[in-house]
């Protein structure tokens, strides 16, 4: 209910204060005795209009009174000397070119067949020594006989003598890892059959 009280009484007298301090800014602005200069002298400025013509001075030049110019002289011809033929034979100067036979080529006398050649070893591994016949103490040597593919490869691997079965089969992996050239007949890769080693199994001391 205060509220409402302050806000009645508050709004009257905020717009009578606003209403006397437009009237007091009014005051302030206008100066007192100064007239207020309703006529205003009209100014007009005029710009001249009129093009002015200029007189350019022209001067009429013909063909005769230009400068002839004589062109530049040509180049020096410059002669060229022609090389001396020599005089001298070749033979005199370096001496006489020892004559030399030609060889005869015929089909008789040149052969372009590739030699015949046995297997050849290229990869040879050697064998493990078992360890069953390590630890008896088993020595001995072990004979195998196998046969090499014409791609270089031990095949049918078989051991034909040996002092000990226990070197057997260790004989046996160490070939089939092996690898060959091929024996060659009349420049044809060929099995060869019937190739034989032997394994000497050691203990070292």
């Amino acid at each position: 209910m205060g509220n409402l009280v302050r806000l009645l009484i508050g709004v009257p007298i905020a717009g009578i204060i606003t209403v006397a301090l437009f009237f007091i800014m009014t005051r302030l602005i206008l100066v007192e005795g100064a007239p207020v200069n309703e006529d205003v002298e009209d100014r007009n400025f005029t710009i001249n209009d009129e093009v002015a013509e200029v007189d350019a001075r022209r001067r009429d030049t013909t063909i005769e009174d230009v400068q002839q110019v004589d062109p530049p002289p040509p180049p020096p011809q410059i002669e060229r000397q022609r090389a001396e033929q020599p005089s001298e034979g070749l033979a005199t100067v370096m001496g006489e070119i020892p004559a030399f036979e030609a060889p005869q080529l015929n089909s008789d006398s040149v052969n372009f067949s590739v030699s015949d050649r046995d297997a050849q070893p290229l990869v040879r591994i050697e064998p493990q020594y078992p360890m069953r016949a390590a630890e008896r103490g088993v020595e001995g040597s072990c004979w195998v006989r196998f046969d090499v593919t014409p791609d270089g490869t031990p095949t049918n691997v078989s051991v034909y003598r040996c002092d000990s079965s226990l070197f057997e089969r260790a004989s046996i992996r160490a070939v089939e890892r092996w690898r060959y050239n091929p024996k060659v007949e009349n420049g044809v890769p060929v099995a060869r059959r019937g190739v034989e080693t032997r394994f000497d199994f050691q203990l070292a001391d």
